[in-house]
């Protein structure tokens, strides 16, 4: 079953073509990673994905709901990291997932057994009494991802989510979302670090606003590198 689709999705910002019939697909179970360079129009699809922004054309499903038809349907089973941090620094980490589990009308122990479920699974429960500002870079993630697992959602959506940490941050980061995806959650990965993917996993590969193609990750390198077949068809050097 696949949990995100995108067909034939354009956009514009006035005459210049953002993305030119983008389509995609994100299966439960899989870590699926949107590669491209910066300016590929990848932060515009997440807008698009999120209603940000609105698709004046093409489709968009998840988990079976049509974004532009049931938006509220299809938004509730998304949980979603952006590219720039979004939490308050002077909350502590369980409050911060209080008050998020209140958004999406959990409450009491409802609300407490999601929050923990989420904490373990991140890695975070013995930090939950910790103000936010106390966390370095690569735990303020894991609780954003904490955090946008709160109301157990199908679809988890990522933009560059290891911008500014550590190689080691980063990977265990990356590790935490292939595990998550294992255990059967659709996953869209955006990305511009090649070290980022898997050999086996799903990659699309997006420039100037165009799927240029989709396939594992070791299809797409051949008897190569992925980096080296991602400049092949971009001219982009692929980040490691």
């Amino acid at each position: 079953m696949t949990g995100l689709i995108v067909e034939d999705v354009r956009y514009s910002y006035g005459a210049k073509r953002a993305l030119d019939g983008v389509s995609l697909s994100a299966a439960q179970g899989a870590f699926t990673a949107l590669l491209g360079p910066n300016g590929a129009g990848k932060s515009t699809l997440f807008a698009l994905l999120t209603r940000l922004l609105v698709a004046p054309e093409g489709r968009i499903t998840v988990a079976g709901h049509d974004l532009a038809r049931t938006p509220r349907a299809a938004l509730a089973r998304m949980g979603v990291v952006f590219q720039q941090p979004t939490l308050d620094l002077d909350l502590t980490v369980r409050r911060s997932l209080v008050y998020f589990a209140g958004l999406h009308g959990l409450s009491g122990r409802g609300a407490e057994g999601a929050i923990d479920a989420a904490l373990d699974r991140l890695g975070m429960r013995e930090r939950a009494g910790e103000r936010v500002r106390a966390l370095n870079g690569g735990h303020r993630r894991r609780l954003e991802i904490a955090r946008a697992l709160i109301h157990g959602p199908e679809v988890l959506l990522l933009d560059e989510p290891t911008v500014g940490l550590d190689a080691a941050s980063r990977a265990a980061i990356t590790a935490h979302v292939h595990d998550l995806a294992a255990e059967g959650m659709a996953v869209l990965w955006a990305t511009h670090l090649v070290d980022e993917i898997a050999t086996g996993d799903p990659v699309v590969v997006l420039h100037r606003g165009r799927v240029l193609r989709s396939a594992t990750a070791s299809d797409i390198a051949g008897s190569g590198s992925l980096a080296d077949a991602f400049l092949a068809m971009t001219g982009e050097e692929a980040a490691e």
